[in-house]
């Protein structure tokens, strides 16, 4: 499938991509994921992860939430049953043991994280089951450097929940905060004071939790420059160690919950990306560093140094509905419907839906879209070497696109080496699509810079 291409416009914005682009947690995105693969090639795919000995990681998705947000793209299971939790734990718990049957019972988990959904919707007596579960079937570290993640809604936690939190081994915390402006939040009904993520904060700060992280979106409906300006200054005031600045996709024919939201109470593409250039200036002058990926971290913070020290290569196992495990040459999802899951651990089988094989040219723009998105720069010569091949040549369709966005001021080559402006982190994912090869081709009447 031929990649997108680029179209200069002439709006206000210095660069349109022709349609949406990915956020590119990881390439292939899911949506490049066919029906092929299935349990067996993932159970092969774990086996050979061993002795590869790379880092191994844990993602739990637990989809359940007490109120529908309009804005949501992860097809959360709605209720304030926590009972309903009980059968859904029991499966995972399934998935747990037919997943650790084919992985080395000694390698570490040094990386874990919960999402949802709201994991914070178990209560604390569930979530206490859920790692010892979880420490019976896997290898979980305890040591003062692991990375384990939880992410939180601040309507459904309190002091009490971080203190178990941590005496679980959680020591980092994602908070979704989205947007403080109350017509936003009645937009997306997603009503949240800002007392709440205070509250939350300073008992994290005060419990020694290893870094908080706000996640604030940006293109919401009744979003304005001005608002979002205030949202951000009481954000900073809060002084969380990181910051992640998402960006809204209406996508209603996805995803039913949106058809909620008027399209007219959207702002203009324009509008949103003056609120992340504004975003972008306001969090530097507060002594936030840009890591690309839509992240800020303080300078002292331990995700900086790790990135200047470099990116360590780990499988990543998922589980749960909806949940991807990416190995090296194999990435594979399970089921997107609840009841799909559920039956296919109830016949004793791996929820394996579908996935992906990579290929050589796959992990090439993989590496590249990373290094772009995250780094901000892209050393074709150091790739080439990291592959064993002449990566300016591999790689000639997607950068003759980028020649288009240097024209613009968004990118500049240097020999071997592309450098992202200060223009161009405005739109460094749809930098990054020039090197994905399977986005559809573009339709003439789309334009987006933050879509």
């Amino acid at each position: 499938m031929p990649a997108r291409a680029f179209t200069a416009s002439g709006s206000e914005a210095p660069f349109a991509a022709a349609s949406p682009a990915p956020a590119y947690a990881f390439y292939p995105t899911p949506q490049a994921m066919g029906e092929h693969i299935g349990a067996e090639e993932y159970r092969r795919a774990l086996e050979h992860s061993n002795a590869a000995a790379r880092p191994l990681s844990l993602y739990v998705h637990l989809p359940f939430c007490q109120q529908a947000c309009f804005h949501c793209t992860r097809r959360p299971v709605t209720t304030s049953d926590t009972r309903l939790a009980e059968a859904y734990l029991s499966r995972l718990d399934r998935e747990m043991v037919l997943t650790g049957r084919h992985l080395d019972a000694g390698r570490e988990i040094r990386a874990l994280q919960w999402g949802g959904g709201t994991p914070t919707f178990l209560t604390l007596d569930q979530m206490g089951d859920l790692i010892d579960r979880l420490d019976a079937r896997f290898r979980l570290a305890g040591d003062r450097d692991r990375e384990y993640l939880i992410e939180i809604d601040p309507r459904e936690a309190d002091v009490f929940t971080l203190r178990h939190l941590e005496a679980l081994g959680f020591n980092r915390l994602s908070l979704e905060v989205l947007d403080l402006d109350p017509e936003v939040q009645q937009a997306i009904n997603r009503q949240q004071g800002r007392d709440l993520t205070e509250q939350l904060l300073d008992e994290a700060d005060r419990l020694g939790f290893t870094s908080v992280n706000l996640n604030l979106i940006l293109g919401l409906p009744r979003q304005t420059r001005d608002g979002f300006a205030a949202t951000l200054e009481q954000v900073i005031a809060m002084a969380p160690s990181r910051l992640s600045l998402f960006h809204y996709h209406h996508q209603p024919e996805r995803f039913p919950r949106q058809r909620r939201i008027r399209p007219e109470d959207l702002p203009a593409p324009q509008e949103v990306q003056g609120m992340l250039q504004a975003a972008i200036e306001r969090l530097a002058a507060a002594g936030y560093v840009h890591l690309g990926h839509d992240r800020f971290v303080r300078g002292d913070d331990r995700l900086a140094q790790a990135l200047e020290a470099g990116r360590e290569r780990h499988d990543l196992v998922g589980l749960g509905v909806m949940a991807v495990s990416r190995l090296e040459a194999l990435h594979v999802r399970n089921p997107q419907r609840l009841e799909a899951y559920e039956a296919a651990l109830d016949r004793g089988q791996l929820p394996t839906a579908g996935g992906h094989r990579l290929s050589l040219d796959d992990r090439l723009r993989s590496a590249a879209i990373e290094q772009l998105t995250c780094d901000l720069h892209l050393d074709l010569a150091s790739l080439g070497d990291a592959f064993g091949l002449d990566a300016t040549a591999h790689l000639a369709e997607p950068l003759s696109r980028l020649a288009l966005a240097e024209g613009e001021g968004l990118v500049e080559r240097h020999g071997q080496r592309l450098l992202v402006t200060s223009a161009g982190r405005l739109v460094v994912r749809q930098l990054a699509s020039a090197f994905d090869a399977y986005l559809p081709a573009p339709s003439p009447r789309q334009a987006s810079p933050t879509s």
